[in-house]
């Protein structure tokens, strides 16, 4: 069976996918030992680097051409703005309000992924856009799925809502649907000088998701170290 356009761009970069769902903030995860600071950073910047993504699903609405393209758009619009409201419940846990966590700064880690995704939105067409979208809404589900599978009952995991959200039936038909949608918009325009391209794009993309996980980690270290 051929490989669909996900399976190829991740063979194509595959040191840079394995240092991004292979990272040690996903480790400490599933074994239950990642600090709740390092958590609590992770999960802040991600409520903003949402905020972002959200802008990012606009634009590829925008940058549609067939009501089929728009839907998916919306769709994955309205998937992160239900991943905000699991932030918000998590955050709230520590104290922090809804307020409290959209008045926090942006981290460099942060900002370079956003800029990142939303430079590839407006500098190229939809098919670069949604490459580089791709390693976070599909990676999530495949991340999800795999640290739910390794653990097996979470009844007592202390990171068990997180894992749930992203290895639950509605998040893995999010996913499912941006991977088939990717390989729609890959049989329209891509050629095989083209797809180069596309695995650089997908590539950064995973080394950006890495970086993201390894502030997580810095950001739970005493400012000393």
């Amino acid at each position: 069976m051929s490989l669909d356009i996900f399976d190829r761009l991740k063979a194509a970069a595959l040191p840079e996918w394995n240092s991004y769902v292979d990272h040690s903030f996903l480790r400490q995860m599933g074994d239950g030992t990642l600090s709740e600071g390092a958590f609590r950073t992770y999960l802040v910047q991600d409520y903003l680097f949402l905020i972002q993504f959200a802008r990012a699903w606009a634009l590829a609405a925008y940058k549609s051409r067939r009501p089929s393209d728009i839907r998916a758009a919306q769709a994955g619009l309205a998937a992160i703005l239900d991943e905000t409201d699991l932030h918000v419940r998590l955050c709230a846990r520590w104290g922090l309000s809804q307020a409290d966590i959209e008045a926090a700064p942006e981290l460099q880690a942060t900002v370079a992924y956003t800029r990142f995704v939303l430079d590839c939105g407006a500098a190229g067409d939809l098919l670069d856009l949604h490459v580089a979208l791709a390693p976070c809404v599909i990676g999530y589900a495949e991340i999800g799925s795999r640290l739910a599978g390794a653990i097996g009952d979470m009844a007592s995991h202390p990171y068990r809502e997180w894992i749930g959200e992203y290895a639950g039936e509605a998040y893995q038909g999010v996913a499912q649907g941006a991977r088939r949608h990717l390989d729609e918009l890959a049989a329209r325009s891509m050629t095989e000088q083209r797809f180069t391209e596309l695995a650089a794009i997908f590539a950064q993309a995973s080394r950006l998701e890495a970086d993201f996980w390894q502030m997580g980690l810095d950001g739970a270290r005493p400012a000393s170290l």
